[in-house]
This record gives C-alpha cells, structure tokens and sequence, in this order.
C-alpha cells in the first residue's frame, strides 16, 4: 500500500539538505554582521553537547554501554581535534573568504578525498580491472578538476551584483579572499575525510554512538575554546549583540551537530549510507538559489562548472562505491568510511 510512509527516508533527507542549507546561510550571515568565525566554532559545539549529553545520558543508563579507556579517549580527542576543532575552523574561514555556495559545492569533494586517504592506508580497496574501481578514480579525479576550476577559474558572471539587490540583508558582502576561501574550504574537506577513518578505530573502541557523539562535541567544545582565547583574547569577541547571532548559534549548534546526527543515523540504518550521500548536492542547489537574493553572492561560469564538476565527481565516485554495499558479507572496516559522509560538512561541516 503506497503512502507517504513509502517517501519518509527521502522526505526525511530533502529536509535535512534544507536544514543544512539553512546553517551555511546562518553562519555566513553572522560572519558578515562581524562574529567571529572561531566564537562560532565554540557557541556551536556548546550548544550541540548540551544537546546530545542529556540523549546520550539517559540511552547508556538505560541500556548500559562500554567504558571509556585510554585508547578509547586517545581516538576521540584526536578526531575531535581534526574533526571539529581544526576541521570547523578552517571551514567557517573560507565560508566567510569565499562564498557559502563554495563552501557547500567543496563539501562534495568529502567522498572522494576520503577513497584517496583510506586506499593510502589499506582501508579501501582498489582493483584497477574493476570497472568500478575505475569509476572511484575517475570520479575523485572529476571532483578534484571541478575544484580547482571553482578556485582558479571563476570566469564571467552570471549574475552580477547589479541584477541583486542594493545591499545584503545581513550587512557586508565578504568573500574578498576567494582563493584563499578555497584553499581553507579544501583544507576542512581533508581534515573530515580523516575524521571519518578515524571513525573506524574510534567506534570499534567506543561502540556507543550516541555518546560518542556527545564526547566529540564536548572535546571539539573545549578544544575551539583554548584556540579561540589564544586568538582572541579579548572578551568582547565572545559577546552575542543580537538576537541573530543567539539564534545563529541555538540553530547551528542544535540542529547542525545535534539533531541532524539522529536524523542521519536513522536514514543510514534504515536505506543505508549510499542513499543518504545521493541528496548531499541538494544543500549546494538550495544555498546556491537562496545566497544571491540573500546575502547578495555573485555566480560565475567557472565557479558553476567547477560545482557541476564536483557533484557529477561525486556521483561516479558513489556509483564505484555501489558495489560494496550490494555484497552481502562487506568487509566491517569498510563501511563507516562512507557512512557519515553526508553530514554538513556541517557544518555539514555545513
């Protein structure tokens, strides 16, 4: 009997694209009214763990869970270091350096940099006679074109800053810098491909997710806290001079590192993670549509080509990752590489 139950997985993930779509634009809007991008990072992960903890609390009192012993708090500092701490950092640089359109197109490139990384260090497997094998490189090597052509090649406008409105709705206009927002954008791509092989080990030591989860944004928390009062110093810096800014925070904290983990978790479980992969460039069509009327973001041919480059990447590279999940008997090691992937980079990353 058809239904709306028949469409939830993928009504469930058009909303999370949306979400995330929303925490790009937030964020670049706080940065444009003058937050600072690594009070950001700190509100954010506050927010998340205040979130997550008292979740993560009651399922382990319920149900019990593992100990957390010096392996397993070793792993998940170190991917709550690169993971978050660097990873967000990097990332909100090079949103405010470029635009939010860029930064949601470059979260793409995630599947692809991480086939590189976990075939470096004997997590993926690479056979050059499979077809398939072929299409993972092939698609990494369209993803990767695609972003140097967004990052050098921006090439003449499509829509100029004269057919959008006088002035953004959320102050300056930003993206100045935009190699460097490239640079910083692909830099946060790397550093959450690591995060998640990371994963592999760190689940295996610490199979609770859901407190995993909390640990990560609690570490992520205080380790952006450390890097931002060295940066920064003065105090004023941490102070919220809206309503926006607070509501900025509340969103990108709850929703990007809060709920959108459940959200994630429930639709990787139920049609696995190559389904949830196949919305991701839905947040960069929505960010890409809303960022012009919005905080007045111009397009370019080369930045639009290098972004249909990276997402037609991105499908090959999911195409040649296909066969993996179709086998009943998948090698355990393999499948957390691409089972987080969709994720926001979000914020995500986004």
């Amino acid at each position: 009997m058809g239904g709306c139950g028949d469409y939830k997985h993928a009504m469930a993930m058009v909303g999370l694209q949306m979400g995330y779509a929303a925490v790009a634009l937030l964020t670049r809007a706080a940065m444009l009214q003058g937050m600072s991008p690594r009070v950001l990072v700190v509100y954010r992960q506050a927010f998340a763990t205040l979130a997550v903890a008292p979740v993560a609390y009651l399922s382990r009192r319920k149900s019990g869970g593992p100990s957390m012993g010096l392996r397993s708090f070793s792993l998940i500092f170190l991917a709550s270091l690169i993971g978050i701490a660097i990873n967000q950092n990097i990332y909100y640089e090079g949103l405010y350096l470029a635009t939010s359109a860029t930064a949601s197109a470059m979260a793409n490139l995630v599947p692809a940099i991480t086939f590189v990384m976990a075939s470096l260090v004997g997590l993926e497997k690479v056979n050059i006679r499979s077809l398939r094998s072929i299409g993972k490189i092939v698609g990494t090597l369209i993803c990767v074109t695609g972003a140097i052509f967004m990052a050098l090649l921006k090439g003449q406008k499509l829509l100029s800053a004269e057919a959008l409105p006088d002035k953004s709705l959320f102050g300056a206009d930003g993206g100045e810098h935009w190699l460097l927002g490239c640079l910083f954008l692909f830099g946060s791509a790397c550093c959450w491909s690591i995060w998640l092989i990371l994963q592999v080990p760190a689940s295996a030591s610490y199979p609770d997710h859901v407190s995993l989860s909390a640990w990560m944004c609690f570490f992520g928390a205080l380790q952006s806290a450390v890097v931002t009062l060295f940066l920064e110093p003065d105090i004023e810096t941490w102070t919220l001079h809206s309503s926006f800014e607070l509501v900025c925070c509340l969103v990108v904290g709850i929703f990007g590192s809060g709920l959108s983990f459940f959200v994630q978790a429930w639709c990787i479980a139920q049609r696995g993670p190559l389904f949830s992969a196949m919305f991701n460039p839905l947040c960069t069509v929505i960010v890409t549509i809303l960022a012009a009327p919005l905080l007045r973001e111009e397009i370019y041919t080369g930045s639009l080509i290098g972004a249909v480059g990276v997402i037609g990447g991105l499908y090959i590279v999911l195409w040649g990752k296909a066969e993996d999940y179709q086998v009943k008997e998948t090698d355990p090691i393999e499948e957390p590489l691409l089972s987080d992937e969709s994720t926001n980079t979000t914020e995500n990353n986004a």
